[in-house]
């Protein structure tokens, strides 16, 4: 914003209306130093009448920071994009509300573009979305100055913070409350094929783990791949229920095949509860976009990027904070009535 007579609003201008010295509005800027929280309220009603913008490139230079994170990720033309969106939503948000900015990076080369918005300085820190098991950015991160922290779980966890949700343990809820009910004939709808075979861990970590959940009680659990785009959703739903017409219940684990399942169930002329038990795992934020009625495993990812940033932003301001994390949200059951 210019100012009368000519220029642009600077750090000088800030600090004549706020009533305070240059040095001290610097200060706030940068949160190298206390402020008082008049003064700081000073400084910001300052900032607000005069329209003024911190400069990223002066900034960086007064404080060797960027105030900006790195968010890798990309897009698969044979994925689910509101799945992802969901914690791109989440890492923004959480970024914002600690003063950071995002840079979002979809590069298909994953490792050069770690090294070069890190070598270039242009990030304070990374955060890594579409964690793979044996994921190729991992070891430019690790040779990166700056912290990164992941948003899933890979092979080797060594030097980065870590977290994802418990999707062991969401299958085994999942399995404990469907025997709970008599069921000992299920359908298991898990992410497409080509998730496991590019590495996605979370997908063989559910199946693998009803699998054996549903062995120890003698139920029978039929797993198959879903889809991620129409029609091929609504096709391989319809060839599933057909073949398993006997089976009581119904576990999708594949945001797309969930959020067609209505449609399809409605078509098919089935009721549930009444003549099929569904559950399934998703977002609360992600059910009532796509009107879910579905009992539900809250795959939180509001939680996991919130709690990634975080992690990450303490690491940027204490590089000595402690030893890399793996955290693990716990995974909560919540009935919706789709099981009987």
């Amino acid at each position: 914003m210019k100012k009368r007579g000519g220029g642009m609003v600077n750090i000088a201008d800030v600090a004549k209306a706020a009533g305070v010295s240059r040095s001290t509005v610097s200060y706030a800027l940068s949160g190298n130093r206390p402020i008082s929280r008049e003064t700081r309220e000073r400084i910001d009603a300052a900032i607000n009448e005069l329209g003024f913008t911190v400069n990223a490139g002066a900034r960086a230079l007064a404080t060797s920071q960027t105030m900006v994170l790195g968010l890798l990720l990309q897009f698969h033309e044979d994925e689910f994009p509101p799945a992802m969106l969901q914690y791109i939503l989440a890492v923004s948000n959480a970024a914002r509300e600690l003063g950071y900015d995002i840079l979002m990076v979809t590069d298909g080369d994953g490792p050069g573009a770690i090294r070069r918005i890190t070598s270039s300085n242009m990030v304070d820190g990374v955060v890594l979305l579409d964690v793979t098991h044996d994921d190729p950015r991992l070891p430019a991160l690790r040779q990166a100055r700056q912290p990164g922290a992941l948003v899933g779980l890979p092979r080797d966890t060594e030097g980065v913070d870590v977290f994802d949700l418990d999707f062991g343990e969401a299958a085994r809820l999942t399995i404990d409350h469907l025997s709970a009910l008599g069921h000992r004939d299920i359908v298991l709808v898990s992410p497409p094929r080509h998730v496991f075979e590019r590495g996605g861990a979370y997908a063989w970590r559910f199946r693998d783990a009803a699998l054996e959940r549903a062995a120890r009680y003698g139920i029978r659990v039929h797993p198959y791949y879903g889809e991620s785009q129409q029609p091929g959703i609504e096709r391989t739903l319809n060839a599933i229920l057909d073949a398993r017409a006997d089976s009581t219940a119904l576990v999708v684990h594949n945001d797309a095949s969930i959020a067609a399942l209505p449609a399809v169930l409605r078509e098919r002329g089935v009721v549930v509860p009444r003549d099929l038990s569904v559950v399934s795992l998703y977002s609360q934020d992600f059910g009532r976009t796509f009107l879910l009625p579905y009992t539900a495993v809250e795959t939180s990812p509001d939680g996991l990027g919130r709690t990634a940033v975080q992690h990450l932003v303490r690491r940027i301001a204490e590089p000595h904070y402690g030893p890399p994390v793996v955290g693990f949200i716990e995974p909560e059951l919540t009935d919706r009535g789709s099981t009987a």
